[in-house]
């Protein structure tokens, strides 16, 4: 993960790659997802993709976008994919 701040409050950047290696609906494998977030003066955007040909073993040419949602401190996640 890199990240940078700015002198102004609330403005910021990160990008990352994260791989899962589990199980997804029964089926074996891994895929790498590309994340790409920034502030704006408080104002937030978050773009999580699965790369492009990352997925292995049972979930080869696993496409999709993962959203987290915040709530009260707590983080939801919803991959949405197709296989």
């Amino acid at each position: 993960m890199l990240s940078v701040t700015t002198p102004q409050q609330g403005s910021a950047g990160y990008v990352a790659f994260e791989q899962f290696v589990g199980v997804l609906d029964d089926k074996a494998g891994s895929f790498v997802m590309q994340h790409s977030g920034t502030t704006n003066k408080g104002g937030s955007m978050l773009q999580i993709d699965i790369v492009a040909d990352s997925a292995t073993g049972q979930l080869t040419g696993l496409a999709g976008t993962l959203q987290i949602k915040i709530e009260h401190g707590k983080h939801f996640y919803t991959l949405q994919y197709e296989l």
